[in-house]
């Protein structure tokens, strides 16, 4: 058995015809939902991750160095979703 979903016009790239067995039960409270238009999705169906906070940074320490790590919560994602990344990939990527 399958079903056919109505997606926004943004997602036509999406195919629509779904079967029941990879639908799962939805856990999500809907005020939690994010809207669409709030984030840029690209024709590739990606979008652009942004960093929101840091709360947190500590050192790891290897035989030769010292790597300082940053917890990052990232935008349009909740604080039990933050990440554990290098400080030096993130001064890379987000200057």
């Amino acid at each position: 058995m399958a079903y056919q979903v109505e997606l926004l016009a943004k997602l036509s790239d999406v195919h629509n015809v779904f079967h029941v067995s990879q639908f799962k039960k939805c856990l999500r409270v809907h005020e939690e939902q994010l809207p669409l238009e709030e984030m840029d999705i690209k024709n590739d169906l990606t979008y652009e991750e942004s960093l929101a906070k840091t709360p947190e940074i500590a050192e790891r320490i290897t035989r030769s160095k010292t790597i300082r790590m940053c917890k990052v919560q990232w935008k349009h994602h909740s604080e039990e979703e933050a990440t554990w990344e290098r400080e030096d990939e993130l001064k890379a990527d987000y200057p």
